[in-house]
């Protein structure tokens, strides 16, 4: 089955850590680059960080999780991660990792996550 499965999620204190991880099964993650969106309720749905293996690894985050958040491939184990660090009230939201394919002639494969529920509160 081609799936990606997320884990990690839950529920942290401001200033704790969490580490989200995205597991995929039916496709190699190396091939793709790898997002992590968060979507809450009333909100639009926005990317938190991205990896792209074809593009060197290159890495793109949010304004608001840089030097807070990292994104990593671990190809050997078909997992992306986002190592969340000094976690904030307003980083409560549930994130969606994406796996996504630029075709060669055009358009794009995606795949998503199920979503993970991230609190962050006292």
């Amino acid at each position: 089955q081609v799936q990606l499965m997320e884990s990690g999620g839950g529920l942290v204190q401001p200033g704790g850590s969490l580490k989200l991880s995205c597991t995929a099964s039916g496709l190699s993650l190396e091939r793709y680059a790898v997002g992590w969106f968060r979507h809450a309720p009333g909100k639009e749905r926005e990317v938190v960080a991205c990896i792209s293996n074809s593009d060197g690894g290159r890495t793109f985050y949010e304004d608001s999780v840089v030097g807070r958040f990292t994104v990593s491939l671990d190809n050997a184990k078909n997992t992306g991660y986002l190592q969340m660090n000094n976690l904030e009230p307003a980083d409560t939201d549930v994130y969606y990792c994406n796996a996504d394919l630029t075709l060669q002639l055009g358009g794009h494969r995606r795949l998503w996550g199920q979503g993970s529920q991230v609190t962050v509160s006292s």
